[in-house]
């Protein structure tokens, strides 16, 4: 579990240091920077993509996937969540307005100027930090071999990329550490006690339906075309599903 804490912690240390900067960088700048985060977004779906070596896996994976998240309604949940923190926040606004100065100039600075952002920057993050082929190959490493390495810089990717979606986006952002956390974390464990499951084979079909998700959010983030990414997101362990009863039956 290290390598999924230190990309958690990374992830807060940079929505905190996005927040400070969140005043002093102009409009076009965090948008530009945004707007290349996504192509490089684009650009990593793509390649993790393109190593399936069983294309009617992934598209039924995509397929069963979707229809699982839609029923789930998986996107319509973490849009209520980041909803739920967003009123708590401003409830927290309120508190500090009429309770202490110092809470009160911080609240003017930073939470009054991102509450209405913080549904979309959490939802946008949260998608973006965990269904990337990092974190399911990392958490799977660390699981299996304890080898956190590849989570370590993913950690470091999430941390500068926090910076720039805090400053665009918000404080929801920074909560995204918490399905980080868990997301991650829950493959880390499960790897530990499904090791004969998870073989090469099996690592690449996730990671590639994974690619094709975060292709489908790069498209989101540049407002090409709006993708209910948040519902397909049981399709990464189809294959994994498809490996366990193949060896079964």
């Amino acid at each position: 579990m290290l390598g999924t804490i230190v990309n958690a912690l990374a992830i807060i240390a940079g929505s905190m240091l996005g927040l400070i900067f969140r005043g002093g960088i102009p409009e076009k700048y965090n948008k530009t920077v945004l707007q290349s985060i996504s192509l490089a977004v684009i650009l990593i779906g793509i390649i993790n993509a393109l190593k399936t070596e069983d294309m009617l896996l992934l598209i039924f994976s995509l397929v069963i996937g979707s229809i699982l998240g839609e029923l789930l309604r998986i996107e319509n949940r973490l849009e209520k969540l980041g909803n739920a923190i967003e009123n708590n926040m401003k409830k927290l606004e309120d508190f500090a307005k009429t309770n202490l100065k110092f809470l009160q100039k911080l609240s003017k600075r930073s939470l009054s100027s991102t509450s209405s952002n913080i549904s979309k920057g959490f939802v946008n993050a949260s998608l973006i930090y965990c269904i990337g082929s990092m974190a399911i190959i990392g958490a799977l490493e660390s699981g299996l071999t304890n080898n956190h390495q590849t989570l370590f810089a993913k950690s470091i990717l999430d941390g500068i990329s926090s910076i720039a979606f805090t400053s665009s986006l918000g404080i929801g952002v920074l909560f995204s550490a918490i399905p980080v956390f868990l997301y991650q974390g829950f493959i880390t464990i499960t790897a530990s006690f499904m090791k004969s499951f998870l073989v090469d084979s099996v690592i690449t079909e996730m990671s590639a339906v994974g690619g094709l998700l975060i292709l489908a959010l790069g498209l989101t983030m540049l407002e090409i075309k709006k993708i209910r990414v948040g519902n397909m997101l049981p399709a990464i362990f189809i294959p994994l599903l498809y490996y366990m009863l193949r060896s079964i039956f």
